[in-house]
């Protein structure tokens, strides 16, 4: 099994109570590249103000290519209070409930 499956399995597991879209959850992971396979990039902390403008900055303004604004923010703090009860936030997944939650699925899905 290759890293990636692997890597899948986890996050597979991670959403089994709920409802997912594994082609997406796949591409976004897929976007990632090889930070999902590291320890500390593969995870995301909303207790830290640097990392959640880190996930402002270079996914939903660089990669998704939206405009700066305070809703990218309670983007970010909604998705942060969605996962509120998991100690291992997995970027991924992180990133897979910010591209639904704000219908940014046409970019992955083309």
């Amino acid at each position: 099994m290759s890293q990636f499956d692997e890597a899948m399995d986890k996050y597979r597991a991670a959403l089994a109570d709920q409802d997912f879209n594994d082609e997406l959850l796949q591409k976004v992971a897929q976007g990632l590249g090889p930070s999902i396979y590291l320890a500390d990039a593969s995870l995301v902390s909303c207790s830290d103000q640097e990392e959640k403008d880190r996930v402002k900055n270079n996914f939903l303004i660089g990669k998704m290519g939206l405009e700066d604004s305070p809703a990218l923010d309670e983007a970010i703090d909604k998705v942060c209070e969605k996962m509120s009860g998991i100690n291992h936030k997995h970027r991924a997944i992180f990133y897979y409930h910010l591209v639904v939650q704000e219908g940014l699925e046409s970019k992955y899905m083309n």
